[in-house]
């Protein structure tokens, strides 16, 4: 007998082919009721590497300076993604010259000639909403220099995309799947002549999805900022195209963006990048800004936590921790082992990391980038704050489960600065120990004093931790504190092992000290970045021992050195490369 997920998944695949062959029958569009506006914005970096004739997706690189687009083969299904998504076309668009347009006219009019008739892996609800608003957005870019033929060809299958996701865009998986695929077909219904009737239905199913998917914090429960910035920006693009179209946005959708803008705000660093946790990355360049500026809301600091992160700044240094506990159900598909892990930042230099999301890179290093031993905090014995459940059958993605459940926190402001106080109990369970963290960032900016402790709450903890340490025949339950080191920070072991110096590219000098109880160690780490053909090296701050007692306190600090100037010109220069 059939799993019935696997029943599921199949009756969606079969109708989205369905619904595609049908779309042929469409009558083709015959124009646009107006002028579109291009509104995302691409890399100019990553558009002259596309007309050199290197197409990097989903981290395989395909060197082919002359073969088409359609021609290659994927080596998996997140290259397909990526390449039926069309977000490769705001890259080429961004370079915007001749070479730069013929290629994409030639990608463009490649896929209507292979799969405008309703085949290939590109008809689902997503992936169809999002090219179509690229498509749409780039439509002047692309039909410049075109003859009548081309220009028929490439409304009829507008049409025909719009047709297939008025019928199909409740299959898309609730979250930023649906999100696409509703403002594609909001977009596609406002701007081409005759299928207004097509927006209607996805305006009201849009305001749904903002009340049933944005909470009273303006968070997603997948806790994945970066999900959260590509939700705003749908949201406020789906705005514009009302507004253009002389209608008004409906209050859920209004109110959605009005809550969601403060909370990037507060989950983006001193360098303007997000910060990186449950799968999401830094953000594409430019995207937050121009999200922000075009949602008219006005910067206001939310009090408390922040789509369950807590975010202390001060001088250039900002500070964001994951403060509750990882997402669950089918919102963890994505979600990271990393209570009480946080980011640092000091101006335009993220100095503390995590190694971030391994999609990209595999399977494995996929799993890898979900553990704690990944994530800037505290792991005993190397096991995770929480773990992976085995797929369902017919199923790839992995459950986080038996993650911590109470995580207390408090943030107060102390005379000389900002402290912040958590603890989990995801450590319980397996050792009887609650992890519990204090953060003391001073008013300057300059410096963060750290204390990790380790505690038996009660009798039955206690227990636990007893049997815990019969295991390993009391020698003591090893822990490790650990400060990932984004990869251009060049640090050094110092004071005969009892410090750690950090230089940043702006010529800022950082240390890390401890009290001399435990082990301090300089091990190799990774960063995990999207359009990266592999990881990252980087550097990695461990300091290590064994929890021997029912209460172990770690202390350690991290601060400028006294030579680092207040204010520094930070003039160097960052690579702009996707090689490994």
């Amino acid at each position: 007998m059939s799993h019935p997920r696997t029943l599921a998944d199949r009756r969606t695949r079969f109708l989205n082919r369905l619904y595609a062959r049908l779309a042929r029958r469409q009558p083709a569009a015959t124009g646009f009721v107006s002028q579109p506006e291009p509104r995302t914005i691409g890399s100019f970096a990553r558009g002259r590497q596309l007309i050199a004739g290197n197409i990097l997706f989903a981290g395989y690189l395909v060197e082919s300076p002359d073969t088409a687009l359609w021609d290659v083969e994927a080596p998996n299904a997140s290259f397909d993604d990526e390449r039926h998504g069309f977000g490769w076309l705001d890259d080429l668009a961004a370079v915007g010259d001749p070479a730069a347009r013929a290629k994409a006219q030639r990608w463009v009019w490649g896929w209507i000639e292979a799969y405008d008739n309703g085949t290939g892996p590109g008809w689902t609800p997503d992936l169809t909403g999002r090219r179509l608003i690229r498509w749409i957005n780039h439509a002047l870019f692309l039909l410049r220099g075109q003859d009548k033929e081309s220009g028929d060809l490439f409304f009829r299958a507008l049409a025909r995309q719009i047709w297939f996701l008025s019928r199909r865009w409740q299959a898309a998986a609730p979250g930023l799947p649906r999100f696409e695929a509703l403002t594609g077909l909001i977009y596609g219904g406002l701007t081409l002549e005759g299928k207004e009737d097509m927006a209607d239905p996805a305006v009201r199913a849009l305001s749904q999805e903002c009340a049933r998917q944005i909470d009273a914090q303006g968070g997603l429960p997948t806790r994945n900022p970066e999900e959260l910035l590509e939700v705003f920006t749908l949201l406020t693009w789906a705005a514009a195209a009302l507004h253009d179209a002389g209608r008004g946005v409906p209050n859920a959708q209004t109110a959605a963006i009005t809550r969601i803008a403060p909370t990037l705000r507060a989950l983006r660093h001193a360098d303007g990048s997000l910060a990186r946790f449950h799968g999401g990355g830094r953000g594409v360049e430019g995207r937050l800004d121009h999200a922000l500026a075009a949602s008219h809301v006005k910067p206001g600091a939310p009090k408390g936590l922040t789509m369950g992160f807590a975010r202390m700044s001060a001088g250039r240094t900002s500070v964001i921790i994951d403060a509750s506990a990882p997402p669950s159900g089918p919102a963890s598909f994505n979600a990271h082992a990393s209570t009480l892990a946080f980011e640092l930042t000091s101006g335009r230099r993220p100095l503390v990391v995590n190694c971030g999301s391994g999609v990209t890179f595999g399977r494995e290093w996929r799993r890898a980038g979900r553990a704690t031993p990944s994530h800037s905090t505290l792991c005993i014995e190397g096991a995770s704050s929480a773990r992976l459940a085995a797929p369902e059958r017919g199923m790839t993605q992995e459950l986080l489960i038996d993650g911590p459940e109470h995580v207390p926190v408090e943030i107060s402001e102390m005379s000389d600065g900002l402290r912040f106080q958590g603890g989990h109990d995801g450590f319980v369970q397996p050792f009887g120990l609650t992890h519990a963290r204090t953060l003391d960032l001073s008013f300057d900016g300059r410096g963060m004093a750290g204390e990790d402790m380790l505690l038996t709450m009660d009798k039955t903890a206690r227990k636990r931790f007893d049997r815990a340490m019969d295991a390993v025949n009391l020698t003591g339950l090893t822990f490790a504190i650990r400060l990932h080191l984004h990869p251009d920070v060049d640090a050094t072991v110092d004071l005969g092992g009892a410090a750690v110096s950090m230089a940043l590219k702006s010529g800022e000098i950082w240390v890390f000290r401890h009290d001399g109880t435990y082990s301090l160690d300089l091990e190799p780490s990774v960063y995990l970045e999207k359009g990266r053909l592999k990881p990252r090296a980087a550097q990695q701050i461990v300091l290590s021992g064994r929890a021997m007692e029912p209460a172990t306190r770690i202390r350690w600090s991290l601060s400028k050195a006294h030579e680092t100037a207040i204010a520094i010109r930070d003039l160097a220069k960052d690579d702009i490369s996707f090689e490994g």
